[in-house]
């Protein structure tokens, strides 16, 4: 079915008139019934039925069409968005990233690499289910992850970028709060949220603290859910450093162990392309530069 189509059945059903549809859509009466008979056949179903009144929708057309309106929204904005990048842009880069606090220096690096590429842009797609994935698919160029989620998947390229530490998370007005380094005794009689999805070097981390048996802990799925119930007071949480979003809402304090967890930029082994090389140096240089910044 091609846009056409889809036009002439959005418009007589808005009409219920063949004769006003054609004339709104500037085509020939003859047409507008041919079309439709066509679109009718192709999925194997009446549409509409015809009467000496006009066109009404039938029940399986009406649900069609709610769901083909839907559909023709999102085909216009998909060639508007294309014909925008046409006009402006030679090429694109396409990033994914599980949220957005995990690259830190991602809006200084994208405006310094646009300020003197004005004919590149730099994509953005965030999931914290399907980044992965997504770039899997070849639907993005780059994709950063945690090095283990990646470790045995093939015809990539590998840009290390840091090694998040681990944090504690806690409200602001937790006593623990004032501290600039947090052990394990410090926690012993709280209680911790676990799970969620935590990568091994976590887990370990928070199995080795389960095991003392001094600690209460409780799994919270996923770390939108942990960090509300942080703020609801039914306990802390160890997190990685990337995941910190630096709004003040919570205090992140370093937590006294050895176990890291290491991130990197992935590619594709057949992109070669000397800009998307050069925009993953500039977001490595930055945290390879800052001395300052610790993830």
């Amino acid at each position: 079915m091609n846009t056409k189509q889809m036009d002439y059945i959005l418009e007589l059903a808005q009409t219920q008139n063949f004769n006003r549809a054609a004339e709104n859509l500037y085509t020939s009466q003859p047409t507008m019934t041919y079309q439709i008979k066509a679109a009718e056949e192709e999925v194997g179903f009446a549409i509409f039925e015809r009467s000496g009144k006009g066109a009404s929708l039938t029940p399986a057309g009406s649900q069609f069409v709610t769901e083909l309106r839907s559909i023709r929204e999102s085909l216009k904005r998909a060639i508007e968005h294309g014909q925008n990048f046409s006009a402006r842009y030679i090429e694109n880069i396409r990033l994914a990233l599980p949220i957005r606090s995990c690259l830190y220096f991602l809006p200084d690096a994208i405006s310094r690499f646009e300020s003197s590429h004005p004919d590149i842009q730099v994509t953005l797609y965030f999931s914290w289910e399907n980044c992965i994935d997504s770039f899997l698919h070849n639907d993005q160029d780059i994709v950063f992850a945690m090095s283990h989620e990646m470790k045995r998947v093939p015809d990539v390229n590998q840009h290390k970028l840091f090694d998040s530490h681990i944090y504690l998370i806690t409200e602001k007005e937790d006593p623990l709060a004032a501290k600039s380094l947090i052990t394990e005794e410090d926690l012993y009689g709280r209680t911790l949220m676990v799970g969620g999805g935590s990568p091994p070097m976590l887990r370990s981390v928070q199995q080795r603290m389960i095991a003392t048996g001094k600690i209460d802990y409780f799994n919270s799925q996923d770390h939108d859910t942990t960090l509300t119930n942080v703020a609801s007071h039914k306990g802390v949480c160890l997190a990685p450093g990337f995941l910190n979003d630096h709004t003040g809402e919570f205090a992140w304090i370093p937590f006294d162990c050895k176990e890291t967890i290491p991130c990197s930029l992935f590619t594709h082994k057949n992109d070669q392309r000397d800009s998307l090389a050069e925009f993953v140096r500039l977001l490595q240089s930055y945290y390879k530069n800052d001395l300052e910044f610790k993830a």
